[in-house]
């Protein structure tokens, strides 16, 4: 086994942590722990979502650096006589990921395991065999032969249910596999912009943010985005990997290793031209890869942060990451560190000139 380094130690911490939209305490609790030493202020906003504050020049403009703490999961709506467990999604699922999945159910008494089941094809017609079972026909089993049973070891209606997935080194050790690297990997890629702008001056004064509920409709960056009233913003995630088999380059065009993404458009968001060159011409001159890409279907909290009060110029930096969405997802460790270094150089150089250009060019 991997020997986990500081870095990976602290990926480990993020990505086990259990925190689904609208329960990202725990997750919330890890990042402050990391980030509390490289930070002059931490704060949260009234949905939750961590702000830590770090001041380079108290007048200079303020550059918010944003990922999520939420990671897709789901809710318990019924316990039925029998003890089984009916679910909501909470976040975007495909249903062909979900079914036979172990899952970790959050009560008040502990945690308690279960696995996703539903009716076994062996009994299904033939047809129906042919066709992806409906997420409303799947329910969670943890073993309760009855409602009075599974309410016992504290279930109950509202409890938060997260994928169950260990942390792994690959083999080849850049790669990275683990649950909720959408978005814990922005969350660590803000914790280390602060680490490295510890000791350095900058021109402005950075806040690194964990956002709530951003699976279900980019809501903590909104609040944040306000309490904040941020001159600059990134938000970070991840992105589409189009390097495995089936996916053409028209499709998806990024490639895991070859440096984070540089969102030109998406759902959400028209990626700002005046940024977007900055950070690219940035990237240029200190040699460090980047890729573009675009993703018609999705978008990140860049969305409503942009939107705040008058405007902010923004862009999405992303890490091209396999299976998001599911119990395990995979990235590369070189992307993550190449994304941390360009945002670092990126922030030193954007002083109050610099912002007025880039907003009013």
């Amino acid at each position: 086994m991997t020997r986990l380094d500081e870095t990976l130690t602290m990926l480990k911490d993020l990505t086990d942590a259990k925190g689904v939209p609208g329960n990202e305490k725990e997750a919330r609790d890890v990042m402050k722990r990391y980030i509390e030493p490289f930070a002059d202020e931490i704060t949260t906003d009234n949905l939750g979502s961590l702000i830590a504050k770090k001041v380079g020049d108290e007048n200079g403009p303020k550059i918010m650096v944003a990922g999520h703490l939420d990671e897709v999961g789901f809710m318990i709506t019924q316990i039925d006589n029998k003890g089984f467990l009916r679910f909501q999604t909470v976040g975007g699922w495909w249903s062909q990921v979900m079914l036979a999945q172990r899952v970790t159910i959050v009560t008040s008494k502990g945690d308690v395991t279960g696995v996703i089941g539903s009716k076994p094809p062996h009994i299904l017609p033939a047809e129906a065999r042919k066709k992806p079972v409906d997420i409303k026909d799947m329910f969670i089993d943890i073993g309760a032969s009855s409602r009075e049973e599974a309410q016992e070891w504290g279930v109950k209606p509202g409890d938060m249910v997260v994928p169950h997935f260990e942390f792994t080194v690959m083999k080849n050790e850049k790669m990275l596999l683990a649950k909720a690297w959408d978005n814990r990997i922005g969350c660590a890629i803000a914790i280390d912009v602060l680490k490295n702008l510890k000791d350095e001056q900058h021109p402005n004064v950075v806040y690194g943010v964990g956002t709530v509920q951003e699976e279900v409709g980019l809501r903590g960056a909104r609040t944040s985005a306000a309490k904040i009233q941020p001159d600059i913003a990134f938000g970070v995630d991840v992105g589409i990997a189009g390097d495995t088999p089936g996916i053409s380059e028209k499709e998806a065009q990024s490639k895991m290793g070859e440096g984070p993404q540089i969102i030109l458009y998406d759902a959400s968001m028209v990626s700002h031209k005046g940024l977007r060159d900055f950070v690219t011409d940035t990237a240029d001159d200190h040699n460090i890869p980047y890729q573009y890409d675009s993703i018609a279907g999705g978008g990140t909290d860049s969305g409503a942060i942009h939107l705040t009060a008058n405007g902010v110029p923004a862009l999405s930096i992303t890490i091209a990451t396999r299976y998001i969405h599911s119990h395990a997802a995979m990235l590369h460790r070189d992307d993550y560190e190449n994304a941390v270094k360009l945002i670092t150089e990126v922030i030193k150089k954007l002083d109050k000139d610099t912002v007025s250009k880039i907003t009013f060019d």
